[in-house]
């Protein structure tokens, strides 16, 4: 344990100096952690002195100040801290008897985080994975409540017998209803707050409204733009968010949490639990009201997320939430500014938040031409390693994508990109 945190430290005290990431063939890494499992076991210490070694080349920075994929954050020092704390207490936090300290402590952390949001106090909470299935958590939450309101009895069912366990959908039929759907009306309407490319916001006060109007029931993906409502400056964006029916996140994005820490948040408790709950004799409860994980998520097995949320909670308080996710916006601003000083690169998107395009053109362009030479800029820009940015598709053109979601980005790092973006930009023929 002692060599893997040493090892551990000295690959943070270099992430900021190490390439963010540069292509390599899968055949390079199984040449060194590949082969024929051998027959007898190594010493642990030689294990991981070859697992460090031999992962390194296939290691992407992407928990240092200058990657900019996809949208991840890096993970805060008492994060990591924490994480290696969790796995030494190896706590299986799928219920209260089998860890007490990790129920109650995705109980707090929930509802800090429902304060933080500006989401209703009773709203029942789950950790899962990642906001994908966030999204799944709350979407069958949504389903169980309006297929309920309509007659419909659709619920996940678990029956531990002497022989087997079993799975199955239970659905009690209606009469058929005028509705051509036969549905009675029942729907769920999804909204997103922090579009992936763009960081947009959909009216979320008005959705809610027309949803509230029709009983529906309003699901809001806002895997990193949910953040916005821990900011002064920004919740605006999110006004109306807390008359949706449930809502989902990403710790591991913007709070900074290392992976994987989705959070679900479900207005109708009862619905949530009822979509999610597992029952069979051996799973025993806890006594009282104790806050029971699987009651609200897809997994009995699960480690214990809430920890490091807890801890990055505490140690940031309120204000230093909300200045970090300011930051990596200014961040964001910056890097736009620096980028479209140049004659051949363009900002598609106005930077509300966080998210970021760009292109790239040399003179005489038309836009098949503009989208290859931003592939070949964004290729150029991996293989540099100063940074790295991916590519999306946005309204038929491509474009390089920058998320700056990082808690140790400074204004350095954003030059230095920027510098190397131009600078792989040039060499592509673009005027910079």
């Amino acid at each position: 344990m002692r060599q893997a945190a040493d090892l551990a430290v000295e690959f943070l005290a270099g992430l900021a100096e190490r390439p963010v990431g540069r292509p390599i063939h899968p055949d390079e890494l199984r040449a060194t952690l590949g082969g024929e499992l051998p027959d007898d076991g190594e010493p642990p210490e030689k294990v991981l002195a070859h697992l460090a070694t031999d992962a390194d080349p296939g290691l992407v920075a992407t928990a240092g100040p200058r990657y900019f994929g996809f949208v991840i954050g890096g993970s805060l020092p008492v994060t990591v801290a924490t994480e290696w704390l969790a796995a030494a207490w190896d706590q299986n936090a799928g219920n209260y008897p089998a860890s007490p300290a990790g129920s109650v402590v995705e109980e707090v952390a929930g509802a800090w985080l429902a304060s933080l949001f500006g989401l209703p106090a009773t709203a029942s909470v789950g950790f899962v994975t990642g906001g994908t299935m966030a999204n799944f958590t709350g979407l069958a939450a949504a389903r169980h409540a309006v297929l309920r309101a309509v007659g419909h009895d659709v619920g996940f069912r678990a029956c531990s017998t002497r022989r087997a366990s079993r799975w199955w959908w239970a659905r009690r039929p209606t009469p058929r209803s005028s509705s051509p759907c036969g549905c009675a009306g029942a729907a769920i309407v999804c909204a997103q707050a922090g579009n992936v490319n763009t960081g947009a916001f959909d009216p979320l006060r008005e959705i809610a409204a027309a949803t509230a109007k029709r009983d529906a029931w309003l699901h809001v993906d806002g895997a990193f733009g949910l953040w916005a409502a821990a900011s002064s400056a920004l919740r605006h964006h999110v006004d109306g968010i807390e008359g949706a029916q449930s809502w989902a996140t990403d710790a591991h994005k913007w709070l900074n949490v290392p992976y994987d820490c989705g959070v679900v948040f479900v207005a109708d408790a009862a619905a949530h639990r009822a979509a999610m709950t597992v029952t069979a004799s051996y799973l025993v409860r806890g006594a009282g009201e104790a806050y029971t994980p699987y009651d609200h998520v897809p997994e009995s097995s699960r480690r214990a997320r809430g920890l490091s949320v807890y801890t990055a909670l505490r140690s940031l308080g309120r204000n230093g939430v909300a200045e970090l996710v300011d930051r990596c916006c200014a961040m964001a601003r910056r890097m736009a500014e620096r980028l479209d000083s140049a004659p051949g690169v363009t900002i598609p998107n106005d930077i509300v938040l966080n998210q970021m395009q760009v292109r790239f053109a040399a003179a005489g362009d038309d836009d098949a031409e503009a989208d290859r030479r931003t592939a070949e800029v964004i290729a150029a820009v991996q293989r540099d390693g100063t940074c790295w940015a991916g590519g999306t598709t946005w309204r038929g053109r491509h474009a390089m994508r920058i998320s700056v979601s990082n808690w140790s980005t400074t204004e350095e790092d954003i030059d230095l990109s920027a510098d190397a973006i131009l600078r792989c930009a040039a060499s592509a023929g673009v005027q910079v």
